[in-house]
């Protein structure tokens, strides 16, 4: 799977029309909810989040609106991002962000680090902002569609990720601990393959 994907697979292809959305507003609402499926690092990214909101809380009855804070924060600003993206906003750095936010949410997952509310929120929101932006610069046809359903993959992906989490707490203490720091790991590892190639194309 490392080997497969590149820096630039779930965003602006060489040709520029890695977004090109047909004109039907279903065949656009389609692929717009596939598209987060066929890049790798959006997938990993988003399951990601959903996993760490759930084992950096230190009880598993915590309540489900502070549960789903970060998922719901990247989501929105995912939204909010894409939108900025399709009126013309440009950001540095885009895909070494990216990369940046693999990184960054498997060392956290890996960790089971629990930031401040606040912080932990805010930095989910600030990556959501880059793939948003990149997402946004590149859909065409009928981009509401396609982004409506790019939002609504994006909110199932959390979810697999929170659901992943509750059931890494049913395991024993060892087993659990090992899966996250596994799958934290892994995660980070394919941040860190992205970071090279990814700062090489910003350059």
């Amino acid at each position: 799977a490392l080997s497969a994907s590149t820096a630039a697979m779930a965003h602006i292809g060489a040709d520029g029309a890695a977004h090109i959305h047909a004109q039907d507003w279903t065949q656009s609402f389609a692929q717009g909810f596939s598209h987060p499926l066929t890049g790798l690092d959006h997938l990993a990214a988003m399951v990601s989040v959903g996993l760490w909101s759930v084992m950096s809380t230190s009880t598993p009855n915590t309540h489900t609106w502070r549960l789903a804070s970060k998922p719901l924060a990247f989501a929105l600003t995912l939204l909010v991002g894409a939108v900025a993206g399709m009126a013309g906003l440009s950001l540095p750095g885009v895909e070494p962000m990216i990369a940046a936010s693999l990184l960054v949410l498997g060392l956290l997952v890996a960790s089971r680090a629990a930031l401040p509310a606040t912080v932990g929120t805010g930095l989910v929101a600030a990556f959501a902002a880059f793939h948003g932006v990149a997402h946004g610069q590149e859909l065409s046809g009928h981009a509401l569609a396609a982004l409506s359903g790019m939002v609504l993959c994006t909110g199932l992906l959390h979810t697999a990720g929170m659901l992943g989490g509750l059931a890494l707490r049913a395991l024993p203490q060892v087993n659990q601990r090992w899966a996250e720091r596994l799958t934290g790991a892994g995660v980070a590892l394919f941040g860190a393959t992205l970071m090279a190639p990814a700062i090489a194309v910003a350059l």
